[in-house]
């Protein structure tokens, strides 16, 4: 990967990641805990190391490791448990999910009503 597209993967990445993390954090760790600056670094770093992981490992050995960092991530930046952690990707990828969906649902009845 040249370092054009690795510096428009962390951006792109940090912008659709960051406020599912930080929305999940605030719902389970509380807003005193869940900055969204802190949020925007989990993700940063989250993608600039699978980048760096992904160079040097493949398969599953990859997705275990980075699954690790991005619970260990999450975990020092939202000051919670390994469990918590756990908890905040899941919602957050729950979120993502339903706003991937939902602007899925608005681009279709835009695309319909041109047609």
């Amino acid at each position: 990967m040249d370092w054009v597209g690795l510096l428009i993967s962390i951006v792109i990445n940090t912008i659709i990641i960051s406020p599912a993390l930080w929305l999940s954090g605030r719902a389970l760790v509380g807003k005193e805990k869940a900055k969204f600056t802190d949020a925007i670094w989990i993700a940063l770093l989250g993608t600039f190391v699978g980048v760096a992981v992904g160079t040097f490992f493949s398969g599953l050995v990859a997705a275990v490791i980075m699954f690790i960092i991005w619970l260990a991530l999450i975990k020092h930046f939202f000051d919670c448990g390994w469990i918590m952690s756990f908890g905040i990707a899941l919602v957050a990828v729950i979120i993502f999910v339903v706003v991937a969906v939902i602007l899925a649902l608005i681009g279709f009845a835009v695309i319909g009503l041109w047609l």
